[in-house]
């Protein structure tokens, strides 16, 4: 796989989403839960989304359940957390995993794109976060410990870019 237009997910109400439907737009894809310490997070990556959106840019959110079971809800669940703790608007979807042989074949490709600390190439927790170019490639990955403030300025010079 060269971009992430040839992945399809399912949205949080189950229905298919091919990943093409974001053609031309820079990403954040970031892997979420609603019981961790970074959850705060959201209310960053909410802010990112209504500071970018109408230039072209989205935050894409997977849930997942691998790290200390944080993210234990179904999907009505984490939707409601979403909407009522952080008036999340930006596209959220089904629970996924980002590790291991079941891991969802978007993570298996973004990990395999961008490798973490010390080239490690699985996640290593909640809310690690992928920026794709207009292209649908990786231009960097980023631990849970980076705020979503701090990743301001590569999405303007992403967004600044002249899609290809």
């Amino acid at each position: 796989m060269s971009n992430v237009y040839q992945f399809e997910a399912n949205s949080l109400s189950g229905q298919p989403q091919p990943l093409a439907d974001y053609r031309g737009k820079v990403l954040l894809i970031v892997n979420t839960a609603s019981e961790c310490g970074f959850t705060p997070q959201y209310a960053g990556l909410q802010t990112l989304q209504a500071s970018y959106q109408a230039r072209g840019f989205d935050v894409l959110g997977f849930p997942c359940n691998q790290f200390g079971k944080q993210e234990p809800g179904d999907a009505e669940q984490i939707g409601a957390f979403c909407e009522s703790r952080f008036h999340v608007t930006f596209p959220m979807f089904e629970k996924i995993d980002v590790n291991g042989a079941d891991a969802h074949p978007l993570y298996k490709w973004l990990t395999s794109e961008k490798r973490g600390f010390l080239g490690t190439q699985a996640i290593k927790w909640n809310f690690t976060k992928f920026l794709l170019r207009r292209d649908g490639t990786v231009f960097k990955r980023y631990a849970s410990t980076t705020k979503p403030e701090e990743i301001r300025a590569d999405i303007e010079s992403l967004l600044a870019e002249q899609p290809a």
